[in-house]
């Protein structure tokens, strides 16, 4: 017994003081030949990541710098990439102790195609899905073993089954609606309870395998652009989830602000980063806080940190070949690294676009996010898309009766504090806001009145999955995001075909296929110079002009019919003009000067 006893010690022992080092994994896996950022950071996770010599077999890639971290299960590692590399599977060799370990580090050929990497602007649809709770494409995937299996149909925040082929199975229905754009929430692994819409991520270069792969992420956005549609990516830039291996071993000791038993926790008061009355502890508590107790705050601040979510952002764009990144929470990560974050993508792609989420309904508060904004002082964001929470706070209000259009009109009045008022992604409801029916206790006729406000002003609408056929949903977050019928194997009705939807659901989603087809095809609507009058009795009146096409729009906010006087079309137009209605394809008919509008109606003229 007592040499068993022995013998045990002496293999703790040899276990405890060996240095033998061990590689897990390298982040980012692999890069490109021919970018810009030839210069990278390595993320190695592993043991004894101490004391070591890297060198890969190249000349044409070459380690710069090792960095001492005092956890050693992480190491970090400077490379450079000569313009010269060509693309292969390089070695990458640590040597500790005479001991060699050998690992491949992939160079790739970046794909040189004309549709990727596209951006978007006010010309486009975007379409906001849950990918969970959209279409279940392969059933197979709906548990998988080693991830938390809350797969539950039947609870609201449960998961679903919706997936990658789900949506990739309905690309045609996206064409017939008319959108051009697909934004995702987070399709990132989010190995955590409750955490089916993907804002919670516990691995950032890995597709959830509930949803799919990363190979299968690629082929959606492939499919999306074969059909002309092009694909935001939904990313996070402010936490992880507390989940993520990182939580419980931090690569640094200031990896994250605070740790998951001290930290502060948020305030959601947005105005301080341009209050001049406002104290230091506010923005602390906005910008170290954390978002939720089960969501642990990045620390932008650390330069291993924004490396690595600069490289980590530069990698799924450069793989996936997306379009546009819709950033989350962005007012609540670290202003200089969101400035630098943007211009660093902005330099490897151009033509990319972003939108920052900014929830707040003030322009004033909402202006100086914007890039190169007069507004904005201490900085320049680099960020030329915001959300404008100001707009869609009107849209709401109207829908619940709490106010007339003067308030959408009161709104856009306020344009002057935007750099580029059309750089704005503007929406009536999305995945975090109770859905536009719900809010107007199913009053289809203000659902299309605010729709064609969107759809015919300024701004790069969005339209949250489901919208266009009526649904309802609820308060909780569960159920703001309910399931779309026909995605589903126990769903009795199929929304996504014509002979599916009942007659609610046909009335709503003609109406948006029609109104889309008319801003696609009248320059005015999209690119159009917007004026407007302020609205009397309840209706708002504008008008688009783009070259020698002018369009006229006629919002009447009340269940009675209304009389607009032709001067007041004229001022909007020019003298003694000839209105066609393009919603109705017919003349419109003047009494005694006077237009007359049907109760509760939008209505699209074009001057002839």
């Amino acid at each position: 017994m007592k040499n068993k006893i022995l013998i045990l010690l002496f293999v703790l022992a040899a276990n405890l003081f060996s240095q033998e080092i061990r590689i897990d994994k390298i982040e980012p896996p692999n890069w490109w030949v021919g970018m810009k950022m030839s210069s990278i950071q390595l993320m190695i996770y592993g043991k004894n990541l101490a004391n070591y010599k890297a060198t890969f077999n190249s000349h044409y890639i070459s380690v710069r710098k090792i960095y001492r971290n005092k956890n050693t299960d992480y190491s970090f590692i400077d490379v450079s990439i000569s313009d010269k590399a060509k693309p292969g599977r390089y070695k990458l060799l640590f040597q500790k102790e005479g001991k060699d370990v050998i690992v491949e580090f992939p160079l790739y050929k970046r794909e040189n195609s004309k549709n990727i990497h596209q951006g978007f602007n006010q010309n486009d649809i975007i379409y906001l899905i849950v990918p969970d709770r959209f279409s279940d494409g392969d059933t197979t995937n709906n548990i998988v073993k080693g991830l938390i299996n809350d797969f539950n149909p039947y609870s609201p925040n449960g998961r679903h089954g919706g997936d990658l082929q789900g949506i990739i199975n309905h690309i045609n229905y996206f064409n017939e609606l008319g959108v051009t754009a697909l934004w995702l929430t987070p399709v990132l692994e989010n190995n955590t309870s409750v955490s089916y819409h993907g804002y919670a991520a516990t691995d950032l270069y890995k597709v959830d395998p509930r949803l799919g792969t990363n190979e299968k992420y690629k082929e959606l956005v492939k499919d999306a652009h074969k059909a002309g549609l092009k694909i935001i990516y939904d990313h996070v830039s402010n936490h992880v989830s507390i989940n993520h291996p990182w939580v419980s071993n931090p690569p640094t000791k200031d990896w994250f602000n605070g740790s998951k038993n001290n930290h502060l926790n948020v305030w959601h008061d947005k105005m301080v980063l341009w209050d001049i009355h406002g104290v230091d502890l506010t923005k602390e508590h906005l910008t170290k806080g954390w978002f939720v107790n089960e969501m642990a705050d990045l620390n932008q601040s650390n330069p291993f940190v924004a490396n690595y979510l600069i490289q980590n952002t530069i990698w799924w764009i450069e793989f996936a070949g997306i379009d546009g990144i819709r950033e989350d929470t962005y007012p609540y990560v670290d202003s200089k690294f969101s400035s630098e974050w943007a211009k660093k993508i902005f330099e490897e792609y151009p033509k990319f676009n972003i939108v920052g989420e900014v929830w707040t309904g003030e322009p004033a508060f909402l202006a100086p996010f914007q890039k190169n904004s007069s507004l904005n002082i201490k900085y320049n964001t680099n960020l030329p898309v915001v959300t404008d929470f100001a707009l869609q706070n009107a849209y709401e209000s109207f829908l619940k009766g709490n106010s007339n259009l003067y308030s959408i009109f009161s709104v856009l009045a306020k344009d002057y504090l935007y750099e580029n008022p059309n750089n704005l992604l503007t929406f009536v409801d999305n995945h975090d806001l109770v859905r536009a029916m719900f809010n107007t206790d199913g009053n289809a006729d203000k659902v299309k009145i605010v729709f064609t406000h969107l759809l015919t002003s300024r701004g790069i609408p969005e339209i949250f999955y489901g919208t266009e056929i009526g649904m309802t949903g609820g308060k909780e977050d569960g159920l703001k995001r309910s399931n779309f019928p026909g995605g589903f194997p126990t769903d009795t009705l199929n929304a996504f075909l014509e002979k599916g939807r009942n007659q609610k659901q046909s009335n709503l989603f003609n109406f948006f296929q029609e109104l889309i087809k008319l801003r696609k095809k009248y320059k005015s609507l999209t690119e159009g110079k917007l004026l407007h009058l302020p609205p009397h009795n309840n209706v708002y009146a504008y008008s688009k002009k783009y070259k020698n096409e002018t369009t006229i729009i006629l919002l009447n906010g009340d269940n009675e019919i209304k009389k607009v006087d032709m001067n007041l079309i004229e001022s909007l137009s020019k003298k003694n003009p000839v209105l066609y209605d393009l919603m109705n394809d017919s003349n419109v008919e003047i009494v005694d000067g006077k237009i007359l509008l049907k109760p509760m109606s939008a209505n699209i003229f074009l001057v002839e």
